[in-house]
């Protein structure tokens, strides 16, 4: 893949040159830099996808400059060259994480060989970050607040056993998250966990969808296919806004799950397959089932194990170390520099009440790592309703003044804190504020210091 940045390193002009005018030739965008401490400023400005490093500099030498480089970026892959190439010095250097070791005269042949393969390192190494990073939030719960601790020891207790979960949260509140934590500790944790979002089906697919259909079976059923039920098959089936399930779809769900067996939309054979189901959904199936929505012998099959996710305005202690989790993310994703969120930017974020809970808390800082222009997000960069213009008419004209006040003083003072490491005296001079004063107002607000 041509057009790769390639940035070489050596006091030499004449390497610096011919190495220019090789690279060049096949493609790569090629920088110079004479000295390690030049290259480590540039280094900081622009990831290159690899570094030709020369090992005898005057002033910092190769291994010095190695070492400061894989500091700072420790994805790049770095090629050693060298006139006085000993096994010492390459042993050293390979232990200081270099890719690979040439010697002058550079052959053009290795060289170029040697490009190729660490290119190839380094895409691949960063694929698999990528992979890596996709997976883990996909299966992380971050958070260290009293609700979620207790939501994590539900979690572990429900898991090993066979018991169906039925969970319980507002819309964004991660309800999904929960239920891959609970497949992933399970003992199915190896076969297919299968997500069937029953709202996002219509009516007369979700049949078909959950069960399977015969060829036939309806117009534009032209093949058999398998439902999710036994897609699932000594695996986990998800079954998310259960609610949203119609009362002829529910007794069918009911049938399967007392009898581990599903028969395909128009077929007559009976399949056996064995599925543990955890439901979720953010109504209250309780009174939904006084109004006849919802069928009482499903609910009491499914809630077997109940488990209440909290929303976000119950678990504000967890919003700086969502920040924090996903700027970084979507630094990654965007190929920034991860930014920094500047106290008072914070103070506006836990003082609002995140109606669409943690999804649209990741929505919003996705939106501000790649809107904002500068290292620091500050509150001049963030959008309503989270700053809104008018904050005395607060949520809906509901909150008065004076609530809107306390709510963002208490949070500014907890954001100041936490930037300062829970040092009074610092936190009370950046306030511009007497110790005692700060002690009084942590008391009123509430505000504990973490264990």
């Amino acid at each position: 893949m041509s057009g790769e940045h390639i940035l070489v390193i050596d006091d030499e002009p004449a390497i610096q040159g011919t190495l220019r005018a090789v690279l060049e030739d096949e493609g790569y965008r090629v920088s110079t830099a004479g000295g390690g401490e030049e290259a480590v400023r540039l280094v900081t400005d622009e990831t290159p996808d690899l570094v030709f490093l020369d090992i005898w500099m005057p002033g910092m030498d190769g291994l010095e400059t190695l070492a400061e480089l894989r500091r700072v970026r420790p994805e790049a892959p770095v090629i050693m060259i060298s006139g006085h190439g000993t096994i010492e010095t390459a042993v050293k250097a390979t232990r200081l994480g270099a890719y690979d070791f040439i010697e002058k005269p550079l052959s053009l042949e290795k060289t170029l060989v040697s490009v190729a393969r660490a290119l190839e390192h380094g895409r691949l190494e960063r694929e698999n970050a990528n992979l890596k990073a996709r997976l883990n939030v996909r299966t992380e719960i971050i958070g260290d607040s009293e609700p979620m601790r207790a939501l994590r020891e539900a979690i572990a207790t429900a898991a090993p056993t066979s018991g169906r979960v039925l969970i319980h949260g507002e819309n964004g509140s991660g309800k999904e998250l929960v239920a891959r934590a609970i497949h992933a500790l399970s003992g199915r944790r190896e076969a297919s966990f299968v997500e069937v979002n029953c709202a996002a089906i219509p009516e007369e697919l979700i049949e078909s969808e959950l069960f399977g259909h015969e060829r036939g079976a309806f117009t534009g059923a032209v093949a058999r296919r398998r439902g999710k039920f036994e897609t699932a098959d000594g695996g986990t089936l998800f079954l998310d806004e259960i609610g949203d399930m119609s009362l002829k779809t529910q007794a069918k769900v009911l049938r399967a799950l007392e009898e581990q067996v599903v028969e395909r939309v128009g077929g007559r054979e009976p399949i056996k397959v064995d599925v543990r189901v955890i439901a979720a959904s953010n109504r209250d199936l309780a009174a939904f089932i006084a109004q006849g929505g919802f069928r009482e012998d499903l609910f009491y099959r499914l809630n077997v194990i109940p488990i209440e996710v909290p929303p976000m305005r119950q678990r504000r202690d967890d919003i700086p170390t969502l920040i924090d989790h996903f700027i970084a993310v979507f630094s990654a994703e965007n190929g920034k520099r991860p930014k920094r969120m500047s106290a008072e930017a914070l103070a506006y974020f836990l003082a609002y009440d995140w109606p669409g809970n943690v999804r649209e808390l990741r929505n919003m800082v996705e939106r501000l790592v790649i809107m904002t222009t500068g290292e620091v997000i500050g509150p001049d960069d963030l959008p309503a309703p989270l700053r809104p213009k008018d904050t005395a008419t607060g949520a809906e004209g509901q909150r008065s003044l004076k609530d809107a006040r306390d709510g963002f003083e208490r949070a500014y003072i907890l954001a100041e804190l936490r930037a300062n490491e829970w040092n009074m005296t610092r936190t009370a001079d950046r306030l511009g504020i007497e110790r005692s004063h700060l002690y009084r107002k942590i008391k009123t607000y509430g505000i504990s210091p973490p264990k």
